[in-house]
């Protein structure tokens, strides 16, 4: 596409891309906002530097993808609860999000998209990967793709916390208090391999953090092919890196992406919003 209202620069072969000429932080034509979610749809992520913007203007940017969603597991802030505060202190040692996913594959109808936000980085490191899942998917050969066309695997929210997912976040230091009360465990089924609802294009859809086991088998059964499809998934040819500055608006596609937080700034501290939006049951 011809972007005439916005300029798009694209960031690797595989996915990403930057938007310039725009400020969020100010009302936007129709013409600017179709444009940016073209971009989105073409490069799976885009990002935005030297923004600012307070949380209540986050969530309209956010509406614009589609409903914000509110996540299960931590409260939002009181003046916007569809924002996830994202803190990892001097003294924390793991971090949110640090392995591969898509994010919430384990609702029922899963976060189509998320926008993060960057209010405090590391001077080095701190960085996010993403993976493009259409590519991953075509670059299978003929066979496994007539062995996973069909499948359905279900993915589980405790899957990558040893003891739980409230085990686990209680060893986030910086967001012990904006954990809920109840952390149940979440599980749904889903296609391995999903259509997306506007491009029409197929996507792997299976991830290490989520993904338990396929439908009508056993984890032992279905943990081989789980981690080939992994680990096939995130080659280096299919991902690209996005390197954070204060005042960056990332916003990504869960429908066709993966992502990994790298934990690689211990003893500095790392703030972000996070806001997801609401999608659809993967078909």
């Amino acid at each position: 596409m011809t972007y005439d209202a916005i300029e798009v620069v694209p960031l690797t072969g595989a996915l990403g891309a930057e938007v310039r000429g725009v400020d969020l932080s100010q009302s936007l034509s129709n013409r600017v906002k179709s444009q940016i979610h073209q971009a989105f749809l073409d490069h799976l992520m885009i990002f935005f530097r030297d923004q600012t913007l307070e949380p209540e203007r986050h969530v309209e940017i956010a509406r614009q993808f589609g409903k914000p969603a509110i996540y299960p597991f931590l409260k939002g802030l009181d003046s916007a609860p569809e924002i996830n505060v994202l803190l990892k202190t001097e003294a924390d040692t793991v971090n949110f999000g640090g392995v591969w996913h898509s994010d919430t594959a384990y609702k029922d109808c899963p976060d189509m998209g998320t926008l993060l936000y960057a209010h405090e980085v590391p001077l080095a490191g701190g960085d996010t990967l993403f993976a493009n899942m259409y590519m991953a998917y075509e670059a299978l050969s003929d066979g496994m793709k007539a062995m996973i066309d069909g499948l359905v695997a279900a993915n589980n929210s405790d899957k990558s916390y040893i003891g739980g997912r409230a085990a686990g976040l209680r060893k986030l230091e910086g967001m012990k208090g904006d954990m809920k009360d109840r952390i149940d465990t979440l599980e749904a089924e889903h296609p391995v391999v999903r259509t997306h609802p506007e491009t029409g294009r197929r996507s792997l859809y299976v991830n290490a953090a989520h993904t338990l086991r396929f439908k009508d088998m056993t984890q032992e059964e279905s943990k081989p092919l789980i981690d080939y499809l992994c680990a096939h998934a995130v080659q280096p040819e299919f991902t690209c890196r996005l390197r954070w500055q204060p005042g960056t608006l990332a916003v990504w596609d869960n429908r066709c992406t993966q992502h990994f937080a790298v934990n690689d700034y211990s003893g500095h501290r790392r703030l972000m919003h996070r806001v997801t939006i609401e999608g659809d049951r993967p078909h």
